[in-house]
């Protein structure tokens, strides 16, 4: 970001004074305002909403050791049109400057949108030291605004795309006292990384930040409220690992950040940043039609499963019509040494080959559980290759918890060429048919001071993590070209940059429905129809809220076992007869909808502020409406409708509900828990 480049000579400048009036800059919903201290002020353009904010505020600035660098006097600005890679750009270029005990700093600030991308405005910044003078720079900081509360209770709720120890929840009310940091480097030991996106709204209005690169970047996106305060502070900010010498001459730039204005939850900016990001070259995998389909996950059995009892279990399986089976944690020597545990498999590779060849010849695929990138302490393959590790800057390896394992270099060509061989073992020797790759580590790496790997920069290993899963996911699919390549990264906020090498986004261990649900609304804006798996109904409020997976549209799951559980396993869930009736009750109900291939309409209601919660799927002319609520008893609006008549029916529980008139499209109804209904035309 710092590197010794000419000044950019604005063509037609416009000289301003201090006491002239602001530029004006708007596109769709959002507008900003740059004073003549190139502070700015943002705006939602939407009828009947408050301000965001009171006033102009010093947005984008530099923190140094000296100083920090806020008042920038504007001198001039341009609007003119250029043709970018995400289509015709409008962009407004103002430049200032700052002087201070002899320092002198020019700014340049561009303010940009893109026709293709309404309500979006992008946002980079260019500081050059025209003075004689150094300075040290500590961080820049970019959409530093105070968004002003409308009295709404909670003031705020936020998707906060951060990723810690705790899985907190992606989307959260902000209310009263409240501070999270959102780093998307290294948040714990083995966890970090995210969606670099924070968005808080109101009833009314909401503004959406982050930035906007095609690689990770170890910034932060802070939300701070005090309870005596009636608004909230937000911004997007850099620290450089070490102080940057800023010797005069320098230009030092910012990365692009972007800010969104909008109306309703995060469901639109969310949709909208992930358009941006497959304008800038990152597509997202096409739907695979086998990720679909229900899963049954044996890790019911946990670590110490048998063969034996997954191929027990086998024709229950397939009595309840689910066509994937995943073999999960166990099977292994060790993380690294993916040969199979002779215990369990005493004829090797063939015995493992059996397992899968029995899954196929009853109609199901098989899914295999891998954590890539880990290498036990103990592994054969630490042992006879001891530069595989990355390396952190005091020397020592970087620890991976769950599994008492370290991090291998993603992207060493020793661990390349590993991984690359396990794969043909997985897909070829063993003929598995996807994977389900596991573990909150795979969201982040620190950087790797191994100078046995070579690399120009020690953050070149966090930022190319993609390119590893990339391989993984090319790699695979040259074996398997239908495989399902699904990446649980254990509660973490996936990592945008890893989405795209995968086809099969998951749940990943939510500790609760809510959880289950909220992460499907964000996957569904970023990828689309992309099959969604709302992971183990076991983990859902109750062990049973299948409800939470398929009135969303998720793929359902299950983990249970029969006719007994493993005698070493922690945990029980063998499907009774009580229970196996309720699986297939939702199964069936999943089959015969199917609804992850309709729409997901996710602009129709406000996640945070519309209650009951609910989620809507449009197939043809029929939609799909998922209320969800400890206890409801009222009336509820059906937004969307055509102005026709429809018929209600509650599908889960196979019962005639009522017709409702689409020009007045409210029903008044009582559920605790959740209610599904179909809606859909009344024939003439």
């Amino acid at each position: 970001m710092k590197t010794n480049v000419l000044f950019f000579f604005f063509v037609g400048t416009v000289f301003f004074s201090a006491c002239q009036k602001s530029i004006q800059i708007q596109n769709g919903k959002t507008e900003l305002a740059i004073n003549g201290r190139m502070y700015t002020r943002l705006n939602a353009v939407i009828p009947g909403s408050k301000p965001l904010m009171s006033n102009f505020s010093p947005s984008e600035y530099l923190v140094t050791k000296k100083f920090v660098l806020r008042d920038f006097i504007l001198q001039k600005s341009e609007s003119l049109a250029l043709n970018g890679n995400s289509g015709k750009e409008m962009h407004t270029l103002a430049c200032g400057l700052f002087k201070k005990d002899g320092y002198a700093v020019e700014k340049q600030l561009d303010v940009f949108s893109v026709d293709s991308m309404p309500d979006m405005l992008c946002v980079k910044v260019s500081y050059i030291n025209r003075g004689d003078r150094m300075l040290q720079v500590i961080k820049w900081v970019n959409h530093a605004w105070a968004v002003k509360s409308a009295g709404d209770q909670p003031a705020f709720w936020s998707f906060q795309g951060s990723s810690t120890p705790e899985r907190k929840d992606w989307i959260l009310p902000v209310d009263s006292s409240f501070s999270q940091r959102n780093f998307m480097g290294m948040n714990g030991t083995d966890c970090g990384g995210g969606i670099p996106l924070l968005d808080l709204w109101r009833r009314d209005a909401g503004v959406a930040i982050g930035h906007a690169e095609t690689q990770p970047w170890m910034v932060s996106l802070p939300v701070e409220k005090d309870r005596y305060d009636d608004y909230a502070r937000i911004q997007v900010e850099y620290e450089f690992p070490e102080p940057v010498d800023f010797m005069p001459g320098d230009t030092l730039h910012t990365l692009t950040t972007f800010v969104i204005a909008h109306s309703g939850d995060c469901f639109a900016p969310l949709r909208t940043y992930s358009a941006y990001l497959q304008t800038r070259g990152i597509h997202f995998a096409p739907p695979e039609e086998n990720a679909y389909e229900p899963v049954w996950c044996a890790w019911g059995y946990e670590r110490k499963f048998t063969p034996t009892e997954i191929i027990g279990t086998l024709p229950k399986v397939k009595e309840l019509g689910i066509k994937w089976v995943d073999i999960d944690d166990g099977y292994q020597q060790a993380e690294g040494d993916w040969d199979v545990d002779r215990s369990k498999f005493p004829g090797g590779d063939a015995d493992m080959r059996k397992l899968v060849d029995r899954i196929h010849s009853m109609g199901m695929k098989a899914k295999l559980w891998w954590a890539p990138f880990a290498v036990d302490p103990t592994a054969r393959l630490l042992r006879e290759n001891p530069d595989i590790i990355l390396i952190n800057k005091d020397g020592a390896p970087q620890y991976i918890t769950w599994w008492d394992s370290y991090y291998m270099a993603p992207s060493y060509e020793k661990t390349i060429r590993h991984t690359q061989d396990v794969l043909k073992m997985f897909m070829q020797k063993w003929d598995y048919d996807g994977l389900k790759i596991d573990g909150q580590y795979l969201n982040c790496v620190p950087p790797d001071y191994n100078p046995k790997h070579h690399l120009n920069d020690p953050f070149e290993a966090y930022r190319n993590l993609p390119l590893f899963f990339k391989m993984v996911y090319e790699t695979a699919r040259t074996y398997k070209p239908d495989a399902v390549i699904q990446i649980c990264p254990c509660g973490d906020a996936m990592s945008v940059f890893n989405m795209p090498w995968m086809n099969q986004a998951v749940a990943s261990d939510p500790v609760t429905s809510w959880q289950t649900r909220l992460k499907g609304k964000a996957y569904k804006a970023l990828l689309g129809n992309t099959a969604y798996y709302g992971d183990h109904v076991e983990l859902s409020d109750g062990g049973d809220d299948f409800a939470s997976q398929i009135g969303i549209g998720a793929v359902p799951g299950t983990k249970f076992t029969w006719p007994k559980d493993n005698p070493y396993a922690r945990e029980h869930f063998v499907l009774t007869p009580e229970k196996e009736k309720l699986w297939k009750h939702w199964l069936d109900i999943y089959r015969t909808r199917m609804l992850p291939k309709g729409t997901y309409l996710g602009t129709l209601y406000d996640i945070g502020y519309d209650k009951p919660e609910t989620h809507v799927i449009q197939k043809g002319d029929t939609m799909y409406y998922a209320f969800y609520a400890p206890e409801w008893n009222g009336n509820i609006t059906l937004r969307g409708l055509g102005k026709v008549k429809y018929k209600v029916f509650d599908y889960a529980n196979n019962k005639d509900l009522d017709s409702v008139d689409g020009t007045n499209p409210v029903i008044n109804v009582a559920f605790k828990g959740h209610l599904l209904i179909e809606v859909s035309p009344l024939q003439n």
